[in-house]
């Protein structure tokens, strides 16, 4: 029986996000062994996560528009080679000031060469299941948490910070590169008037879809999640090693929340097939909100299983919802552009996370303030997801009308 080849296109871009997105969240594992190796403060290590989310965001919007014009395949390959040489570099780095530039900066260009435009590309390939294909290829960011970063620490535990980076180089160079020659362009589809999801006119331009009341909501609600759940995720290790819990305890409860988010991309797919983006959004959002909340009350290896496997679902299970929303609206033409200007605007929420977690622990000497603020944008995010009006034919009909 012949195979539907977009699930080529889902399994690669699975392994891609696996390992391009999973090298650079392990940042979060080289923490506390960069700040004793080299006497470098948490903050200044943070920042290098900072630059990483702001250097994928603008990587997310200039990735996409090139995925649209010269294809997946091409950008994935690029941004292979450099996230590579990156990481290679960034190993060698002698001062805090070249470390942030280097890691912050390549590999964060790097990634966003990865999710936004192999999401974009699986939503080319899909009309049915739809949801539960992007959902797998997001699946990859919580495969990298659960690989990735126990591999990066295991590394560092029978070498060196240095050892560990350099090895993670020549892991993004053997798979990522090979996986991008296996990507190919989805077939043309019929061109109609509105897209089979109810959704945008199929002349509308780029501009015109970032003008829509629903692309704000969307870009707002993933700035608002993304802001509330990076910091906890950052710092998650670090959190649980201060709490008492061992060092490769402390990493396998990020692999945890990485195993839940897992969980949480290929079920909350599942059920926005059924019930619908919007309202299996507004859920996830609710719920991560609290999970951020309980950590308050972690006090040992047990307590933080518990809450990572929560939060990590409920993080999880969020992230390929608004890609679905975006081509519930949106023709195929412009995916990549679209979502990757959300992604570009959801980076400057990620962006602000590690950094702002780093300076609230070495201004008041503990996470406390990074997890009530973060459970308040948890419960933002929510609210404005509920204002997302759904598809309408009468929108596409506005954006035919201004087209002409």
């Amino acid at each position: 029986m012949k195979i539907f080849y977009g699930w080529i296109i889902v399994g690669t871009g699975l392994v891609v996000t696996c390992v391009g997105m999973g090298s650079m969240m392990s940042l979060s594992v080289f923490l506390q062994p960069m700040a004793q190796a080299e006497g470098w403060s948490r903050t200044g290590i943070s920042t290098a996560a900072l630059l990483n989310f702001l250097a994928m965001g603008f990587g997310s919007m200039l990735w996409g528009a090139l995925s649209d014009r010269f294809g997946t395949r091409v950008v994935v390959l690029a941004g292979g080679f450099i996230q590579g040489a990156g990481l290679a570099a960034a190993s060698q780095s002698s001062t805090l000031l070249a470390f942030q530039l280097v890691f912050g900066i390549s590999v964060g260009l790097a990634a966003g060469a990865f999710y936004g435009p192999l999401t974009a590309l699986t939503t080319r390939w899909f009309t049915l299941r739809r949801s539960l294909a992007v959902a797998l290829v997001s699946a990859g960011l919580a495969v990298g948490s659960s690989v990735i970063a126990p591999l990066a620490r295991w590394t560092i535990l029978n070498h060196d910070w240095r050892y560990a980076m350099l090895t993670l180089a020549g892991i993004s160079w053997a798979v990522i590169l090979p996986c991008a020659l296996l990507l190919r362009g989805a077939p043309d589809m019929p061109r109609t008037g509105v897209s089979a999801a109810g959704g945008a006119a199929a002349e509308m331009t780029v501009m015109q879809a970032l003008r829509t009341p629903q692309f704000a909501a969307i870009a707002l609600a993933f700035f608002m999640c993304c802001a509330a759940h990076s910091g906890p995720i950052f710092h998650m290790v670090t959190y649980a090693v201060d709490c008492g819990v061992p060092d490769m305890a402390a990493t396998s409860v990020f692999g945890m929340a990485g195993i839940s988010a897992l969980s949480g991309r290929i079920i909350c797919g599942l059920i926005a097939d059924r019930a619908g983006a919007k309202r299996t959004l507004v859920a996830g959002l609710t719920l991560q909100a609290v999970a951020v909340s309980l950590y308050l009350f972690a006090s040992n290896l047990a307590s933080f299983y518990a809450i990572s496997a929560v939060f990590g679902f409920s993080y999880g299970g969020v992230m390929p919802l608004y890609a679905i929303l975006l081509r519930e609206y949106f023709p195929p033409r412009i995916m990549g552009t679209v979502f990757g200007v959300a992604l570009m605007i959801s980076t400057l929420g990620m962006s602000i996370g590690p950094v702002f977690g780093g300076w609230l622990f070495d201004t008041f000497g503990g996470y406390a303030w990074l997890y009530i603020g973060s459970f308040g944008i948890g419960l933002g995010a929510a609210g404005v997801a509920l204002t997302v009006r759904p598809p309408r034919v009468g929108l596409a009909m506005r954006m035919s009308a201004t087209a002409a």
